[in-house]
């Protein structure tokens, strides 16, 4: 079954610092007009083993939804279409973030 592809702006690229002091190790943005339960645009995060840089912009499948049980929106993962991710790969690449929440990824 093949999986929806998304296109996303990055506003968080590899190497972004925010407010709390935390170095963003991958790209981080949203799906433009695609509206989350907080009313912002949908989040995502691209887990990539070929993405290594910085970008812009980025077109990828949804490959996993991060359910947070104490924030009021979910983070979508998204990645190159020529790629797997595991469950692992997602946890590890997400701590840096998720480490503060309490939440499930659910493959899709």
């Amino acid at each position: 079954m093949a999986r929806k592809v998304y296109q996303a702006i990055i506003d968080r690229p590899i190497g972004y610092q925010d407010s709390f002091g935390n170095r963003y190790p991958i790209n981080y943005g949203y799906i433009p007009n695609l509206f989350a339960e907080d009313g912002e645009e949908q989040d995502v995060y691209i887990v990539s083993e070929k993405v290594r840089e910085p970008l812009e912009y980025f077109e990828g499948e949804l490959v996993a939804v991060i359910h947070r049980q104490d924030d009021v929106e979910d983070k979508w993962v998204l990645t190159l279409s020529s790629e797997i991710v595991t469950l692992e790969d997602i946890k590890e690449k997400t701590y840096f973030l998720e480490q503060y929440f309490d939440s499930t990824i659910e493959l899709l």
